[in-house]
């Protein structure tokens, strides 16, 4: 630490300060310390005296926040492969807050951890220098900046959840689309749609939502009042369960009235009522392989991963996906309360 406060001019203990975001440094003295940082790569002196970062064999898994179910079994893998190296891993949340990531980013550059796995689909900015790429693994989501990323082919699962629909027979499929300007929305939106112009259907039934059960109820109520489809493919889990809830709220059976497919297949989507059919990511392996490469990076080593590593997914398939209704059967039981109505 003493090299960089000899650049910059200004003592250790200052250099420590803006290190850690203290108040007490004023803004220009804390940008100059981080170019210098940031510039040097963190390793001022070779000979050993210097700062080096790889001395904390700590690993910062970064979220955009801890509610989400689908990344307990990533943080899971991360760190039972830490612990096989002796590393510990500490968890931090954004919760969307920039001022926040920008706390947590800062603990790569105060040397407190020795690499970030990023599962917020973002580089935090302190971080997008290409000094700091083998510090950094993305989960799930690219992040550009020549950082080792580790997910699966979205497009390609999306593509094969819509075509196992249109296998059953369904030929007015809608999707519940993630947040707009994501990426993963892009990428499962365009397997959908990719599929359903391949077999020749309309491929613009789509309501957005924002990844929650929430959002997802509140899309189905659009797409049914729009467009009547018998089958919707889910962006995540989550949104197919508030999808669901909301077609039985409606009087729908699924799937006699609705299929519905999700997207991530999280520990609960086997109890989902009926069982949820589903694209599998292999979370935990996720971890375990972030993990790896940072610590083999940290070693001085090339990364296990590579710019792009996609593992392979399943579609599982459940009790929530069926053939389109038939026309000519007898129509569905009314809501509790309300008489049966004969056919005629």
């Amino acid at each position: 630490m003493r090299d960089i406060a000899d650049l910059a001019g200004v003592s250790v203990a200052t250099v420590s300060r803006a290190l850690s975001g203290s108040p007490l440094v004023v803004e220009e003295t804390r940008l100059a310390v981080e170019s210098i940082v940031r510039r040097t790569g963190y390793t001022i002196n070779h000979a050993g005296r210097g700062l080096r970062l790889q001395a904390s064999r700590q690993i910062l898994v970064l979220l955009p926040t801890i509610a989400n179910a689908f990344f307990a079994e990533i943080v899971q893998g991360v760190d039972a492969e830490a612990q096989k190296a002796g590393y510990g891993i500490l968890v931090g949340s954004t919760e969307g807050s920039s001022e926040r990531e920008e706390t947590l980013a800062r603990q790569l550059l105060s040397g407190a951890v020795d690499g970030l796995v990023i599962l917020t689909g973002r580089v935090p900015a302190l971080l997008a220098g290409p000094e700091f790429a083998h510090r950094l693994v993305m989960v799930s989501e690219e992040g550009g900046h020549g950082i080792e990323t580790i997910g699966i082919d979205n497009e390609a699962a999306s593509r094969e959840a819509t075509s196992y629909l249109i296998g059953l027979g369904h030929r007015r499929i809608a999707h519940i689309a993630g947040p707009c300007g994501n990426i993963l929305t892009r990428q499962r939106q365009a397997g959908f749609q990719s599929a359903c112009r391949e077999a020749g259907l309309n491929a613009d039934p789509i309501a957005s939502g924002d990844f929650s059960a929430a959002s997802g109820s509140r899309a189905m109520a659009e797409l049914l009042t729009r467009h009547a489809p018998t089958a919707v493919v889910c962006a995540n889990d989550d949104m197919a369960l508030g999808a669901m809830a909301e077609a039985r709220a409606q009087g729908l059976l699924i799937p006699r009235d609705l299929s519905v497919v999700g997207f991530d297949d999280l520990p609960y989507a086997a109890f989902f009522d009926p069982p949820l059919t589903t694209i599998r990511q292999p979370r935990r392996r996720f971890g375990e392989l972030a993990a790896a490469t940072l610590i083999t990076g940290a070693a001085g080593v090339a990364g296990v991963a590579g710019p792009g590593t996609r593992l392979p997914y399943s579609l599982i398939i459940r009790a929530s996906a069926a053939p389109p209704p038939d026309p000519l059967a007898a129509p569905p039981p009314p809501p509790p309360g309300q008489p049966r109505q004969r056919r005629k």
